[in-house]
């Protein structure tokens, strides 16, 4: 069992949700605007960095420019977090955190609203996330890693190892409708309160108190149901998501999430390649994939009683529970189904 919460289906399914909080949250192409909540994920970004270290600014733009639908640099001055402040999801600051924090602590109001703000050193040593952790400011340090910056997380869930509701709700593309319960089941994550992450299925009504978190999925997509070998390469599972969406005239922007077993949690290709593609990784429990098996015989089923993992867990990660396509095995590494 990870330490990631599971999710219940309406019909008693449960995974789950592994989704890394790295560089897949910056590119999975969820606006942070949504009609319920803001903040969920960085898209604009605004460089703010004195004269001198412009350099190092337009370093960070060409690293990232491809995760994010806008970066722009500006020099700082005195007013500068005042006269942009809300025209950008996340501040990245290229000076010290001291002036960040005081340039900035006026104008903060709520976390629901405010930009992210992450402040980096110009020797890219460090990249400390000060307000909207979980709305951008993980995300975008994260991104930094990849220059060589170590994200200095201090939300109490990420520095525990844990996944936060929000990130949670990232992994099943979806957003947090009511943000002022987060505070209650994020510290529930925190000690081990939460067992489930419980889906409903419409049409029905549901009546929640203060306590209860709830998220709506942002966008209606296809999973992709995946088993892999041990071991399996990045552009292995890349090749074989690509041929098997290419027969639906699909491509990654139309992924809600990905789909696999419990027993793939850590499978370094397969997280990495849902980090390329900016989606989710969701983990179904055996009795789950059990109980939506899909119609192709599967060899594990014989050896070790799991059923077929792509397909099953392609079937119980839809929202139909469906299968759009079935499961075909590719380069000998890879066994993709689709669901929807």
């Amino acid at each position: 069992m990870s330490t990631d919460n599971d999710t219940d289906s309406s019909d008693g399914g449960k995974a789950s949700e592994a989704s890394r909080p790295s560089s897949d949250d910056a590119s999975d192409g969820g606006h942070c605007s949504t009609p319920d909540s803001d903040g969920e994920v960085a898209e604009e970004i605004a460089i703010v960095s004195f004269e001198r270290k412009l350099p190092v600014a337009e370093d960070i733009k060409e690293e990232l420019a491809d995760d994010y639908d806008a970066i722009d640099i500006i020099e700082y001055h005195g007013d500068v977090f005042e006269e942009h402040w809300g025209a950008y999801d996340c501040f990245v600051g290229l000076m010290a955190s001291g002036i960040a924090m005081r340039k900035t602590a006026h104008l903060l109001d709520d976390k629901w609203d405010d930009p992210a703000l992450v402040v980096v050193d110009e020797a890219l040593t460090w990249a400390i996330p000060i307000t909207g952790g979980h709305h951008g400011a993980n995300q975008v340090a994260y991104d930094l890693s990849k220059m060589g910056a170590v994200p200095a997380m201090t939300t109490a869930s990420e520095a525990a190892g844990k996944q936060g509701i929000e990130s949670k709700a990232k992994a099943l593309d979806a957003h947090v409708v009511n943000g002022d319960s987060t505070v209650a089941t994020n510290l529930a994550v925190l000690n081990d309160d939460i067992e489930a992450v419980e889906r409903l299925d419409g049409p029905r009504a549901v009546l929640v108190g203060d306590d209860v978190t709830v998220m709506k999925r942002n966008d209606d997509g296809v999973v992709l149901g995946t088993g892999t070998v041990d071991g399996v390469k990045k552009e292995q599972v890349l090749d074989a998501w690509e041929a098997a969406l290419s027969d639906l005239d699909l491509d990654f922007s139309d992924v809600e999430f990905v789909a696999t077993a419990t027993r793939k949690e850590g499978e370094e290709g397969l997280y990495e390649a849902a980090q390329e593609i900016g989606a989710g990784v969701v983990l179904f429990e055996k009795e789950t994939l059990l109980e939506f098996e899909g119609p192709t015989p599967s060899r594990a089923k014989e050896l070790i009683g799991w059923p077929g993992i792509a397909e099953a867990s392609a079937i119980a990660g839809g929202r139909e529970h469906e299968l759009a396509r079935e499961k075909e095995r590719f380069d000998e590494a890879v066994t993709v189904a689709v669901g929807r």
